[in-house]
């Protein structure tokens, strides 16, 4: 065995291991520094979100060689990724959110990584499973953040997109977003849209509902069961959030109630990849044939795990057919809709546990929509307008087919800036754009 020593290597730049320190918000939350007079910044691809949908195209944006853009509209050369010299094509991250962690840093403290479905490894970067009773929006706040350094994204936050339309002049997109220093605008040859559902609850009309004289909330307003100590709730809704609320609050409140338009449906076994899979294809079809899409969990069924059978046998998760109409102090059923006879059941709060909507408003000037209300779709590119990836809609609404989408998208938008398609068969815009040297 040699004993003889090499020269020393230079050192290279740490990478974080896996678990994570918490992400230094100075280098990731970047800011933009732009005014109302000022020119729009011009970039190759705009990815709007910076969820598990978001980060995944912008991971393949960067293995592709795309140039993150910094604050302030220029490239930045990041990483070493071996790419030839010349001009390089650039992409941006935009993403509301204060910090890194997609719509998980807004979950309520108490749901734990054990309690989420899955939350599947982003692309080249596993998760750490870590104490599973650690708080989701915690853990995935940190992966996300990590994620981000290593692989050099830039993402500008916090950044609030307000409208996309297309400009006259060029043919490309106009982004026009709020930053805290003001207004700023990119225009964008291709737009990855990534803006998931949680900004947009749903909130189901019932006959009624204005008079309920106690508190009304949503999923996205939740935060601890104590709150709900000694009153008598009415959970609706027949999704995972529900059943995780009533197991959390039937403990503190007098009584809980549990209803919702259709019989649960429980599935055993492991949810693995293949059923999310499965699950995944079938919200596909409705998106291709234009339907407004449903949620994935909406065709997966809840898991009867051994917490949800002891919830069955204690009653906490019996459920009831959904109520006719809300009353001043509580719910009430028509004649012969309740088996038991029951006509009112009174109540102090109504947790609306009813879904989410895509969160789409700002795309309204481009008019993706057809006449049902939905967005015809191949694959994640909308059929109406090629320029448009949707990522995080419809069957990538979900952590295991955000991944997926993430790179479908990327090659869509290749396409579109190889000149393979366009909207309405115009040729795509390819104006002016910052130049990224190459090494000397």
């Amino acid at each position: 065995m040699s004993t003889s020593s090499a020269p020393a290597r230079p050192a290279r730049p740490a990478r974080p291991a896996l678990p994570f320190e918490q992400p230094r918000p100075v280098e990731q939350s970047q800011r933009v520094r732009s005014s109302p007079a000022a020119q729009p910044l011009d970039v190759d691809v705009l990815v709007v979100g910076a969820g598990q949908a978001g980060l995944s195209a912008a991971y393949h944006l960067r293995r592709r060689g795309f140039v993150p853009l910094g604050p302030d509209g220029l490239p930045s050369a990041g990483l070493d990724d071996g790419a030839s010299p010349g001009d390089r094509r650039t992409f941006v991250v935009l993403d509301a959110a204060p910090a890194p962690g997609g719509a998980w840093q807004f979950r309520w403290p108490s749901l734990t990584m054990a309690q989420t479905h899955a939350v599947h490894d982003l692309p080249g970067l596993a998760l750490d499973p870590g104490d599973p009773r650690e708080s989701a929006s915690t853990a995935v706040g940190r992966y996300f953040g990590a994620y981000e350094q290593v692989n050099d994204l830039r993402v500008l936050r916090p950044v609030s997109v307000r409208e996309v339309r297309d400009d006259p002049a060029t043919g490309a997109l106009l982004v026009e977003a709020t930053t805290p220093d003001g207004p700023a605008t990119w225009r964008a040859r291709t737009l990855v849209n990534a803006t998931g559902t949680w900004t947009k609850p749903f909130w189901p009309w019932y006959p009624g509902r204005e008079t309920f004289a106690g508190r009304q909330l949503h999923t996205h307003d939740f935060g601890r069961a104590e709150d709900f100590a000694g009153r008598r709730v009415v959970v609706v809704g027949g999704g995972a959030s529900a059943t995780q609320f009533l197991l959390q609050i039937a403990p503190h409140a007098a009584s809980t109630t549990w209803v919702t338009r259709r019989e649960p449906v429980w599935v055993g076994g492991p949810f693995d990849e293949n059923r999310g899979r499965d699950a995944v294809a079938l919200v596909d079809e409705r998106t291709r044939a234009g339907l407004a899409p449903e949620s994935v969990v909406s065709v997966t069924g809840l898991p009867l795990t051994p917490v949800y059978e002891a919830g069955i046998a204690s009653g906490v998760l019996r459920r009831l057919p959904m109520f006719s109409r809300v009353v001043p102090d509580g719910v009430a059923w028509d004649p012969g809709v309740r088996p038991d006879g029951v006509t009112h059941q009174g109540a102090d709060v109504i947790l609306w546990a009813t879904g989410f909507r895509a969160a789409l408003d700002h795309l309204g000037p481009l008019g993706l929509r057809g006449p049902g209300g939905g967005i015809v779709m191949d694959g994640p590119t909308v059929v109406a307008d090629p320029r448009v990836q949707l990522v995080g809609y419809g069957p990538s609404a979900s952590t295991i087919g955000a991944n997926r989408a993430g790179r479908e998208a990327v090659r869509a938008v290749l396409r579109v800036l190889d000149g393979a398609a366009s909207r309405d068969g115009a040729a795509p815009y390819d104006g002016a754009r910052p130049v990224v040297p190459g090494p000397a």
